[in-house]
């Protein structure tokens, strides 16, 4: 695949023209059009709707920018990469993690592995838990952390803690001084809800579902993070755990939800390769600093290794 084709959709799609592109890579725009057009015809794809005078990307393009966005991205890495490789400076650790627990869980662990071994260059990326597993396989990442179980064929999974879901409440909330809380309780609420095919989304209906109850009134939304940011707004109840809550200091309460329910969390392994020394050593600094989480928690406990 022509590399510069490449480089060439990724600049005109996020500069909006192939003007723009032209100018950054220093091509002709009639150069750049053929480029694209190239590429267009290697992966069988229309990228760009060409009928108007601006050049809009299609639902093709917007997928295939999204789903190779890191590859483009890490075009410009090359050189660096080179230049690390010929100084010997070639340790490297790359994480993916979800997002509900990145600032709870990976960061911290990160900033641990970091200062005991600050020639180490560590990348932490985000993506969603369906995600995780397919970037994983394909190397992209060393190691992956997020919630389980993850089905795939070339992953192994290791448990590492277990934690309660709760009731997130604005602070305010006549039930927020309550010891923990029914799916009876909520139902006059209007509850914020995670978009279907998400864990924490099925996990919130089965709740309501298995007491029998119907809220009154739901919002759909992409992400825990944006859940608990509403509830802290006022605009309804959630269900999360305590590592998204906690971000919010106290502009939430987080109840226990009752009958009790645990989500496991824990790390993503390529099944077929080995491990590298500098992902046994950031696995030991996450497991140091979930173990201390826990000491100070009654929502969240470390999975018995047993």
């Amino acid at each position: 695949m022509n590399i510069k084709a490449l480089r060439a959709f990724r600049l005109a799609f996020s500069e909006g023209s192939v003007a723009a592109a032209s100018e950054v890579m220093h091509l002709s725009q009639p150069a750049i059009s053929r480029l694209i057009s190239g590429l267009e015809a290697e992966i069988k794809l229309q990228l760009f709707d060409r009928s108007g005078r601006s050049l809009t990307p299609t639902e093709e393009g917007v997928a295939f920018y999204r789903e190779a966005g890191r590859i483009l991205d890490n075009l410009d890495e090359v050189p660096r990469i080179a230049s690390d490789i010929r100084a010997g400076r070639t340790e490297s650790l790359r994480i993916v993690t979800m997002p509900r627990i990145a600032q709870f869980l990976s960061a911290p662990a990160v900033a641990m592995f970091t200062q005991e071994h600050p020639d180490v260059s560590v990348t932490l990326d985000v993506r969603a838990r369906r995600e995780a597993g397919k970037w994983l396989a394909g190397r992209e990442y060393d190691i992956g952390i997020a919630a389980l179980p993850v089905s795939h064929p070339d992953i192994k999974t290791v448990p590492l803690v277990r934690v309660r879901a709760l009731a997130i409440l604005p602070a305010a909330h006549p039930l927020a001084q309550e010891a923990s809380v029914t799916a009876d309780q909520l139902a006059s609420d209007t509850v914020i809800r995670l978009m279907q095919g998400l864990l924490l989304r099925d996990q919130l209906d089965d709740a309501f579902n298995s007491a029998g109850v119907t809220p009154d009134a739901t919002h759909e939304v992409s992400s825990s993070q944006l859940a608990c940011a509403l509830v802290a707004e006022g605009a309804g109840i959630t269900i999360a755990d305590e590592m998204v809550a906690s971000a919010f200091g106290d502009r939430l309460a987080a109840i226990p939800f009752d009958p009790e329910r645990w989500m496991t969390f824990g790390l993503l392994l390529p099944r077929n390769r080995k491990i590298q020394k500098t992902a046994e050593q950031f696995q030991e600094k996450l497991a140091e600093h979930i173990a201390h989480v826990c000491r100070s928690s009654l929502t969240m406990h470390l999975v018995s290794r047993q």
